[in-house]
């Protein structure tokens, strides 16, 4: 690099660093204004009404110093009648750890007692705001929704959920690893006991503390499961597959993602700073707290989570006598609800758990983790719109990961490497069968530390005609396989259905 070059990059970046200074004090400046005495008439908010006399008055935001932070302002809320707003001032739009006023409550990620550890604290309601020591929103993107529910009037701002009789079906036992802060950093391990264990919390100290997992029972009719029994793939044993209707009898678990984001950071080997600028400004600027707050460490990201489906006994997955069979599913809407037959999802997941059923029938645990991580991890429009390059250009195996990278800049967002620490969760030491021939999957829970004793390839049987280009790129990338490893020739042979070959 020659010396004007990096002069020109030097001066670059100290314009950059002037600009950024005299941005910060601007907004430092509007900040600190008084605000308190007009009210927003605009269209951006709704009109306010005025806290009735026995309401205490929360002036929702600082002082000319920056350094006194009180409470958002709410008015009782009408029901039906959004036109009354709950919110009376403008909102506190972020906050900063030297605020007077400020003390977030303990939490002390990986600590055994989880009193110790603390509850996670999120909701920005009055009672909670000041001492809130996590960031984000309970239940993940869901919380849009919550929110156009408090703005149509049909759901009071400040409900709190009653949770008798809500407790889990099972119990799932507390595991060394839940003490790890290493091995557990995407999920609150408390998260499925919060309305026992802080109950103390959310009724004398009126906190708005929620769960983040939820453990329920179910039967499952799955129609080719169905099919594998009548033609004697399957046995009905009155405890797995419960009658002749081919019920499957299932414990789940719903789980939303809690992250602790030193852990994050250090699992996606990335500075902490950077990954808290990087979710800020790739998420809109939804949250600046995640700049304006390094002092916490907990955020709960507006993203889909996972379901956890227990076939077999539920205690004896940390049982390493016990055989364990688990496929590791990321969603696909296309395919597993809707049978398209461009990938091999569906035909996969329906293997894995009748592989699943299988294992808990003949003693031991069979496990199914389905992941929102829809189009691998790059949302639905844009696997869409790959889908569409690919068909109008010409669909081969060769130029599979190609078409991906042209619209989305990268051929995979899963990144798997938080994915193991449901498994840590649940306790399991080592997987006897693994159904996935993902490299990615595969060496994520490896290098967690959990062996995989065998991987399971889904039989060329049941890979739909159109899917080979998918499979055949993905072995040549690095996938499972138990037969060839396709070579440059064979992928440039290995082609799908063209445009020309569907019904117009």
């Amino acid at each position: 690099m020659s010396e004007q070059v990096l002069s020109q990059i030097l001066a670059t970046l100290s314009s950059l660093h002037a600009s950024q200074q005299l941005l910060s004090q601007k907004v430092d400046r509007i900040q600190a204004e008084k605000v308190h005495e007009s009210k927003i008439k605009d269209a951006l908010f709704l009109r306010p009404s005025r806290p009735s006399s026995a309401t205490p008055a929360y002036s929702g935001h600082s002082d000319s110093d920056m350094d006194t932070l009180v409470s958002p302002t709410f008015a009782p809320a009408t029901l039906g009648h959004p036109e009354s707003s709950m919110y009376s001032d403008p909102p506190v739009l972020t906050t900063y750890p030297d605020q007077e006023g400020i003390k977030p409550y303990k939490m002390n990620w990986g600590a055994t007692d989880p009193a110790e550890r603390g509850p996670i604290i999120v909701s920005r309601l009055p009672s909670s705001f000041k001492i809130r020591n996590a960031l984000g929103a309970y239940s993940g993107s869901y919380s849009i929704y919550r929110g156009l529910a408090v703005a149509m009037g049909d759901l009071p701002f400040d409900h709190r959920p009653n949770f008798e009789n809500t407790q889990p079906v099972i119990e799932i036992q507390q595991q060394p690893q839940w003490s790890d802060p290493t091995k557990i950093v995407s999920m609150d391990p408390f998260g499925h006991l919060t309305s026992t264990l802080y109950k103390s919390e959310i009724e004398d100290q009126d906190l708005d503390i929620r769960p983040t997992i939820a453990i329920t029972r179910a039967h499952m009719i799955v129609p080719e499961l169905q099919d594998e029994l009548k033609n004697g793939g399957l046995a009905v044993d009155g405890k797995v597959i419960v009658n002749e209707s081919g019920e499957l009898n299932v414990h789940k678990a719903a789980v939303d993602p809690v992250w602790y984001l030193p852990g994050v950071a250090a699992r996606l080997n990335v500075e902490e700073g950077f990954l808290r600028r990087s979710l800020f400004e790739n998420s809109g600027g939804m949250f600046p707290e995640l700049i304006t707050r390094p002092d916490i460490k907990v955020f709960l990201p507006p993203i889909g989570g996972l379901t956890v489906y227990i076939f077999g006994n539920h205690e004896l997955l940390s049982d390493p006598n016990t055989r364990l069979t688990v496929r590791v599913h990321d969603e696909c809407n296309g395919s597993d609800v809707f049978g398209s037959d461009i990938c091999t999802c569906r035909p996969y997941l329906i293997y894995g758990m009748k592989e699943a059923v299988k294992e808990a029938q003949n003693g031991g645990v069979g496990l199914i983790i389905y992941f929102r991580k829809e189009g691998r991890a790059l949302g639905e429009v844009t696997k869409y719109l790959v889908y569409n390059a690919r068909k109008r250009g010409g669909d081969s195996a060769e130029k599979y990961f190609a078409r991906t990278e042209n619209v989305a800049g990268v051929k995979d967002m899963r990144f798997q490497a938080l994915m193991p620490d449901i498994l840590h969760w649940l306790g399991v030491t080592k997987i006897d069968r693994f159904m996935s021939m993902s490299n990615m999957k595969h060496d994520a829970v490896v290098e967690a530390g959990i062996p995989i004793l065998e991987r399971v390839a889904i039989p060329d049987e049941l890979i739909p005609p159109d899917s080979k280009v998918e499979i055949d790129a993905k072995i040549a990338a690095g996938y499972f396989t138990t037969g060839n490893i396709p070579d440059a020739a064979d992928l440039k042979r290995t082609v799908g259905r063209g445009w020309d070959n569907f019904h117009h």
